[in-house]
């Protein structure tokens, strides 16, 4: 079996037009009949998608229309998992080259329709800018000559054919011939902007990781110790030197926040994704993502004064009993208005 497939593949080397090259790939080109896919080399030496994303762009443009391709039904085709499918997923949607929306069916029913397209680039365009293909004719094959024939001149090319003329009505004298309204051009296609920004894009800084206000002897001391003690607890924090001595102050921020290292520990170690392949930035997040607020003081815990409501007291008049609200004893306002008709003395309320 060697020896025959060593023939085969010397035999289709020495097929390959042109010198070898002295290094790299070497290409055996043998046409396809049947059963194959045309793939641009913008999709396949894409320089910004992943070769999983690559291959399931192939994957789905060689299949027939109609067919699933959500991430269950590609699961169940290919060896990746869920999460590499859709991680690849949305670098073909980020590009362009996949497209999901949602639409609504008559019955009120919304279902997920998925649109490839194998050229993004072209969708910016026009579609009358697009040179399209013209079918290929099969060539017609010359009459056989006999033996005696002698060739005599060749015959005049037929002329080329002249399109029908329209017939010109009379245009009546002091009137001018009806212009032919042009119709407008097309208005141009909407360029292809994709909805998700490409994962080239920059991305945001991240925050600083936290300080505390004074970074005590004490401080600096509980926080190497419970950074260093994490590897019994979990073996994959087994921090060095140097990334101790770097996150010890966002520690000591949590500890000067009245933070118990009991609380610290199961924060920082528990629900690790699998697997975990850089615990020293796993920690800086949920250092500083997690930081707790600072305990409110005794002061802030006080429930707010009211306001105080003044309310003037009832008082009963010394001459009708009637009782009427005021801050001091006196007469009521009728009792008052009598007194003054009359020149008396009235008890006016201050």
């Amino acid at each position: 079996m060697d020896t025959q497939q060593n023939t085969a593949l010397t035999r289709a080397l020495a097929e390959v037009p042109g010198p070898l090259p002295t290094s790299g790939v070497i290409h055996i080109t043998i046409p396809h009949t049947d059963r194959f896919t045309v793939v641009g080399n913008h999709l396949a030496q894409h320089p910004d998608l992943s070769c999983t994303a690559v291959g399931l762009a192939v994957r789905i443009q060689s299949l027939p229309q109609g067919t699933e391709v959500s991430i269950k039904a590609l699961t169940a085709r290919c060896q990746e998992g869920e999460r590499r499918i859709a991680a690849a997923l949305r670098e073909l949607e980020a590009h362009g080259y996949l497209q999901r929306f949602r639409h609504r069916l008559p019955g009120q029913k919304v279902i997920t329709r998925t649109v490839f397209c194998n050229q993004p680039a072209a969708l910016s365009h026009p579609r009358s800018q697009t040179p399209v293909a013209a079918p290929a004719q099969a060539p017609i094959p010359a009459p056989a000559r006999s033996l005696t024939h002698v060739p005599g001149p060749d015959p005049e090319p037929d002329p080329a054919p002249v399109p029908p003329v329209p017939p010109v009505h009379p245009v009546p004298p002091g009137t001018s011939a009806p212009e032919t309204p042009v119709p407008p051009p097309p208005p141009p296609a909407p360029p292809f902007v994709p909805l998700v920004p490409p994962p080239t894009a920059p991305k945001p800084p991240r925050p600083p990781l936290p300080q505390p206000g004074t970074l005590t002897p004490e401080l600096d001391r509980a926080a190497t110790a419970l950074l260093s003690d994490l590897r019994r607890h979990a073996p994959q924090f087994t921090l060095s030197e140097d990334d101790i001595r770097q996150l010890a102050p966002a520690v000591a921020s949590w500890l000067e926040r009245d933070a118990h290292p009991d609380t610290i520990r199961p924060t920082l170690t528990d629900d690790l994704p699998q697997p975990l392949r850089h615990p020293v930035k796993l920690l800086k997040h949920r250092l500083t993502a997690l930081l707790p607020p600072p305990l409110p003081g005794a002061c802030d815990l006080a429930a707010p004064a009211r306001p105080r409501v003044v309310v003037t007291p009832f008082q009963t008049c010394d001459d009708c009993d009637r009782a009427f609200r005021s801050p001091d004893p006196g007469h009521c306002r009728d009792c008052r208005e009598t007194r003054e008709h009359r020149g008396e003395d009235v008890r006016v309320a201050a």
